[in-house]
Order: C-alpha cells, then sequence, then structure tokens
C-alpha cells in the first residue's frame, strides 16, 4: 500500500514549554491518527489506495467529502510534525533567506504577514508558506484543505505549516491563539523549511 502512518519524529514532551507533551500526545495518536484511519476506510478497495497523495489532491473534487477532508488531515499533519523540532535551526539561511528576504523585505517582516495570517484564519484551518510559479506566498486553507488541492483559493506547493485548529493549543493556551502561534516559532525548524524549499526549486 502506499499510504502509511508516519512516526511522530520526536518524543511528546520534545516541544517544551511551546507545545506541551499532553497536547502533542492527543493530537498526534488521536487527531492525526484518526484522520489517517478514516481516509484509509474511504479509499479501501479503491485505486486511491495505490494512488500518491498528491494526485488524489490534484482532483479533489472528484472525491467524496471523507477522501477530501481526511486525506487532507493526514498529509497536513505530517507536514505540519515535520516543520517542527526540539533542537531547531532558528533562521533561515541561504537561498531561502534570500527569498524571503526579496519577497517579503526580512524574516521579521515575513514572520509578522505569516502570524497575521493564523491570527485571522477564520475557525480551524491551515496557514502555509507555499511556492507558486517560483516564487514565496503565504496563504490559508480551511478545515483541512491544503494548496495542493485543486480546489484551494491559492495553490502551490508547501514547505511550512502551521495548525490553527484549537485542539493544537487548547490545553495549554485556551483561546489564546495569538499566544501558541509566538510560541510556535521558537520550534519551527528551518533547515528543515530550505530542504523542503531547495527540494522543489531545485
Amino acid at each position: 500500500m502506499s499510504h502509511e502512518f508516519p512516526e511522530l519524529p520526536y518524543a511528546y514532551d520534545a516541544l517544551e514549554p511551546y507545545i506541551d507533551a499532553q497536547t502533542m500526545e492527543i493530537h498526534y495518536s488521536r487527531h492525526h491518527k484518526t484522520y489517517f484511519d478514516k481516509f484509509m476506510a474511504a479509499i479501501s478497495g479503491s485505486e486511491l489506495e495505490q494512488t500518491s497523495l498528491e494526485d488524489i489532491f490534484s482532483t479533489i473534487s472528484q472525491h467524496s467529502p471523507a477522501v477530501r477532508n481526511n486525506g487532507g488531515g493526514y498529509y497536513n499533519h505530517i507536514v505540519y510534525w515535520q516543520c517542527m523540532s526540539s533542537s531547531p535551526q532558528s533562521k533561515p539561511t541561504g537561498d531561502l533567506a534570500a527569498k524571503i528576504d526579496e519577497t517579503f523585505g526580512d524574516l521579521e517582516e515575513f514572520k509578522q504577514q505569516f502570524s497575521d495570517a493564523a491570527v485571522n484564519t477564520f475557525g480551524s484551518g491551515f496557514v502555509w508558506l507555499i511556492i507558486k510559479d517560483g516564487n514565496l506566498e503565504i496563504t490559508s486553507t480551511p478545515n483541512q484543505d491544503n494548496p495542493l488541492m485543486e480546489t484551494s483559493s491559492r495553490q502551490g506547493l508547501p514547505i511550512l505549516a502551521l495548525d490553527v485548529w484549537e485542539h493544537a493549543y487548547y490545553i495549554s493556551y485556551r483561546n489564546r491563539r495569538p499566544d501558541y502561534i509566538n510560541a510556535w516559532w521558537n520550534v519551527v525548524d528551518w533547515k528543515v523549511v530550505e530542504e523542503n524549499y531547495l527540494s522543489l526549486v531545485a
């Protein structure tokens, strides 16, 4: 089968004090795993079992809401987990740093615009840094949609994701989404984001 549930790349408590262990355990082992299980149930016995997520998303309007919602939840969380680390590279370097400066002015301005998009995302969803036509853009998607879906208002290739569903932060931050976002920057691993960028522009 093409689809597997990945291991979390660090321990549940690895991102403390910024993201607490209880949130990580619940988020990964219950929320993320449930999306995966329901996605697998939705595609069971069909050709989608052997179809890449990228190809599924490119024709997502042809598939059921169960495939869209749960396939999105399965993929989106993978990107989110991978972009964080207990010992992150604290800022981008090289080509990505230069592209951020060219696009947004500097890293702090990028972080402000990204944080603003996250704060202002209504309800539940994800905020993304994407590559579109060789350029960097910030975008957000509702629920478990993502920029790879052909239904997305702004399509592109994700290199960084932030989950702003309340289950990602409510235990520690309650309804204080801005506090969660500010804390999250401390665990963003720019080395991984750079690797994502370089793999897509090379």
